[in-house]
Order: C-alpha cells, then structure tokens, then sequence
C-alpha cells in the first residue's frame, strides 16, 4: 500500500510500505480520507518530541474496516467509521495518564491507505457528513470540544474570544459555541478570516496585529471584556487576553505557536479571580459527548483545501504559510 513517510528532518515522500496486519483487539481500516493537523507539522519539521524515522504521520482518518483481529466482532467488517486519535488516556477525565499517545507518533498514522488500530478507537462514521467533513473531525473537534465543555464549562448567553480563528480547532470552537448558544467574537491578522468567522455566526472580530486592537473590544463589545477566551498562541499577545477576561473569567488554552508569554500578570490573574485552564486532546468520554454534540446540532467541519496522497506535500505547504481557513483533507 501507499503511505506519506518522513524519513528525515522535512523529507517526506509517498512510497510504498507493507499493509498492516491487525493484532488482537485491533481492525484494520481502509482509509477514504485523512486530515492535516498543525501537529503533523511540528513533525516534519522535526519540532515534536519522541520524534523517531521513518514516521507515518496522521491523525484524523475515516475509512471503512476491512479486517478484523482476535477477538474482534466480525459484525465491524464493511462499517463506516471514523478513528479517535486519543489513545490511552487513562482513568481520570481531569487529565490524561503517563500512557497516552496521538495516533500518527509513535504509532503509524492515516497518511496511508490503510492503518491498523484498537477496535476501542472506532466511532460510526457520522450519517451527516460526507468523507472528507468526517476526516476533518476527530482531533481538532475532540479537543475543541473539551476545551469548551469541560475545561471551561461555557454556558448559553456567555461571551467568548477565540484567539487566531483559521485553523482547525478555534473553527470548531466557534461552530460549538455559536450552536451552545454564546456569543462569540474572534482574532485573526487576515480581514478575510475575519468575514468568513462572522458568516458561521461570530459577532465580529479584532485584527490582533494592529496597534491599540484591544481597546477596539471596549467599543464593540457589550461590557468591554469576555466570561470565556480560547488561546493557542500564547506568546507576547497573551498578556491582552488576560486584559480582556472579566472578573471570574476563564481563559483556556491548548498550544502555544507564539511561544511562552514573556510576561504572566499574576497580580492582575489574582486580583480579578480568573482561572487559567490548560487542556489537551480529551478523553473517551469526551469523544462521545462530543460526536453527540455534532449530530444533534447537525455541525459540519470546515474544509479549506482536499488534496490527493500524491499532492500531500503541496497540503503541509498551504499549512506552514497558513492559508488554509478550516482543515486540510487528504483523500487516499
């Protein structure tokens, strides 16, 4: 079968490599589509730990089971189904276990025909959306999802930033919250984005790059400040989002592509009572909340570009200058 390898610090190439073999407790998937995470990035740029060559990277994949290992239901044979990236993440929904891992490092990920995972991992593939919106879904939509529902508890009628909207994840936090009920504005350096986030129902939005683009918040925004801020880029700017939650705010965060803020507030932090929450991917439980959430609001993922395997280094091109606005799908 043909798979996208990084054998090398940014060498990746499609070749091919032996189809798996399901172990015990496992199915093989063939796969119709996969989807590009920033994730997979940092990995060809060889800027994510435990990072071993050759790896096989992916992590959203939807596709049909067409074997089944050991002890496995042959019932799941022909099933459409979507993976759960989230492997192993342990007892506690507080936080993930020292055993947790992403699909796609060290385990073999989607950018393949066909992969090999636990039965566990596999969800019905949603009835509503189509083989590329499935593939969109899974990591980005978990943690979106757990960012918003059990890290910050969002509540109907609250106001809420989404820092950065484009990528995968603060779309989906958007579509989340819009569809809870809140009141939603977002960040973006591109006027474009902007207008696009305000057409899946945003308020409004803020160019971050523009001096002075907080202040605009007290003139647009009702109470001049946000019960709920969603952050992924951390660095110089977060000083800003602690500016703009109100008193008993939440601001919760789930990467750092702009680095560590060079300064943390922590007078400010106390003083106004607000809880800065960390969050990470989301446990099983929190997958099925989540694909719950999607079929009774009838949520579609956003899809930027659709590439074939062939193309995908022209997909990890579109991400690393970020022109993308929603995912990027690869179809296999």
């Amino acid at each position: 079968m043909q798979a996208a390898q990084l054998t090398a610090l940014n060498q990746l190439n499609v070749t091919d490599v032996p189809a798996p073999v399901p172990a015990a407790g496992e199915v093989v998937v063939t796969l119709r589509t996969a989807a590009l995470n920033h994730r997979d990035l940092w990995i060809k740029l060889g800027q994510y730990a435990g990072l071993k060559y050759p790896a096989q990277l992916g992590s959203d994949g939807a596709g049909v089971v067409s074997a089944v290992g050991a002890g496995v239901d042959a019932t799941w044979l022909g099933r459409e189904v979507v993976i759960n990236p989230s492997f192993d993440w342990g007892a506690s929904e507080y936080a993930q276990g020292s055993a947790f891992t992403i699909l796609g490092l060290p385990r073999a990920g989607t950018l393949a025909q066909q992969i090999a995972v636990p039965v566990a991992q596999l969800a019905t593939k949603p009835a509503h959306l189509s083989w590329v919106e499935s593939a969109a879904l899974p990591l980005a939509g978990l943690t979106a999802y757990r960012a918003l529902f059990a890290r910050a508890q969002v509540r109907a009628g609250e106001k809420i930033l989404i820092t950065g909207i484009g990528g995968g994840v603060a779309l989906f936090a958007l579509q989340f919250a819009v569809a809870h009920g809140a009141e939603v504005w977002v960040t973006s350096s591109s006027a474009e984005k902007i207008k696009k986030a305000v057409a899946l129902g945003a308020r409004g939005g803020f160019d971050y790059t523009r001096d002075g683009w907080a202040a605009q918040v007290i003139e647009h925004v009702p109470g001049g400040a946000f019960d709920v801020i969603v952050d992924s880029a951390g660095g110089p700017g977060f000083e800003h989002v602690i500016d703009l939650a109100t008193p008993g705010g939440r601001i919760v965060f789930f990467g750092a592509t702009r680095g560590n803020p060079p300064v943390l507030p922590m007078r400010k932090v106390f003083w106004r009572n607000l809880s800065v929450l960390g969050t990470t991917m989301g446990s099983p439980t929190d997958w099925q909340a989540m694909l719950g959430f999607l079929a009774r609001h009838r949520i579609a993922p956003v899809v930027s570009n659709v590439f074939p395997l062939e193309h995908v280094g022209e997909a990890f091109d579109l991400m690393e200058r970020g022109g993308q606005f929603g995912k990027i799908v690869i179809t296999l």
